[in-house]
């Protein structure tokens, strides 16, 4: 399998929120995280648009995103 990530990603375990206009914030985990994206684990992802703020109160940050790809209780995210 050809590797074509462009950053190295490091594995964490951050509390986050998906945030979105129109919505009730999603407590989620970010279980790797990268310059360019992450992978956050989500308890349901019933009306989690494709894009979205994740925001990681811990570390005061606020990521614009995009799904790039989705599992049961996974989704994997590219910053935009």
């Amino acid at each position: 399998m050809a590797k074509t990530r462009t950053t190295p990603r490091h594995r964490v375990s951050k509390a986050a929120r998906i945030e979105f206009t129109g919505g009730r914030p999603v407590n989620c985990v970010v279980r790797d995280l990268s310059l360019t994206g992450a992978k956050i684990q989500v308890p349901t992802q019933v009306g989690v648009p494709k894009c979205f703020v994740l925001a990681i109160p811990g570390d005061g940050l606020r990521l614009p995103c995009r799904i790039a790809w989705r599992k049961e209780y996974e989704i994997g995210v590219a910053f935009e």
